[in-house]
């Protein structure tokens, strides 16, 4: 058989015959023979007789082998990781801490008990509180105790804990209460409001203490309900006199006020009552019972929220 153009193509690998390697850039760009010329390789039909069998272009008329058997072929060699051509987009890892994204605009709504059962306690329910009351009152030990003791996961949100996380260019109210101070007060309470909603999300219960003065409403009250939402709980924890200052005395470092500062705070503190706000007086009690009282008034609370 003879090729019209071009060069013949390679002779077939075979056992015996090496391997199919060697063929340099000449061999597929011949130069073109001359008319008339015949390709090496290649048998002039007529000098094939009559009825025989043209050899195989390569072999120069020798006589035709059999054809050897069809050799099986090799196993495909596994073949190595193609190099990728630059880094493909990272899919999210998954989230593995139970992180609920913050809905905007969506703060705690005000909690109901559950339909045809009445409520006793507020173990099962998800709440927001807001302890309020004087220095020395004991709020965030109550806070604290309430928090661990309850069937549900429950946070403590302590508002002087975070106010003192600010620790170069601390406005200590001690030092007079200005400009500086309130501002540092109010990033403290909308971290805390920020706090609170993020565990709601979450399902986990939170009670923040704070000092909320009755004749600043706006500041107070009407700050947390805006940082937190409509179902905030307010609760008022305030003893006697005596008691605030004995344990006011009890504390140290810029916690502890002067006895008129706490005078003075007590005071204003009597405001809330006729407010609506339940009140009460743990002068008496100690952290385990008063903790059992608060909860005995969120009880209430959940099925008569007070209007404030």
């Amino acid at each position: 058989m003879q090729h019209a153009v071009g060069s013949p193509l390679p002779p077939p690998h075979q056992p015996g015959h090496g391997p199919a390697t060697g063929w340099s850039p000449a061999a597929h760009h011949p130069t073109a023979p001359p008319p008339g010329a015949v390709p090496p390789g290649v048998v002039p039909h007529e000098a094939v007789p009559h009825g025989a069998v043209p050899p195989a272009p390569g072999f120069m008329g020798g006589p035709v082998p059999p054809a050897p058997p069809a050799p099986t072929p090799p196993q495909a060699a596994p073949q190595p990781p193609q190099p990728q051509h630059g880094p493909g987009p990272v899919p999210p890892a998954p989230d593995t801490t139970g992180h609920i994204q913050l809905p905007p605009g969506g703060p705690v709504a005000v909690p109901s008990p559950p339909p045809g059962t009445a409520q006793t306690d507020t173990g099962g329910t998800t709440l927001a509180v807001l302890l309020i009351g004087p220095a020395g009152a004991g709020k965030t030990s109550v806070a604290k105790f309430w928090a661990e003791h309850r069937r549900v996961p429950t946070a403590h949100i302590s508002l002087d804990d975070v106010r003192e996380w600010v620790r170069s260019g601390f406005a200590d109210p001690q030092s007079g209460w200005n400009d500086h101070s309130e501002a540092q007060y109010r990033l403290a309470r909308r971290t805390c409001g920020f706090a609170a909603r993020n565990f709601l999300a979450n399902g986990i219960s939170c009670i923040l203490d704070d000092a909320v003065f009755p004749d600043r409403p706006v500041v107070g009250l009407g700050g947390w309900k805006r940082h937190v939402g409509p179902g905030l709980l307010p609760v008022v924890l305030l003893p006697g006199l005596e008691i605030v200052l004995e344990r006011n005395a009890e504390r140290s470092g810029n916690r502890r006020l002067s006895d008129e500062e706490v005078a003075r705070i007590h005071g204003r503190m009597a405001g809330w009552y006729g407010s609506g706000l339940p009140i009460i007086d743990n002068s008496q009690l100690d952290v385990p019972a008063t903790a059992r009282v608060l909860d005995d008034v969120l009880a209430r609370a959940i099925t008569s929220p007070p209007k404030w």
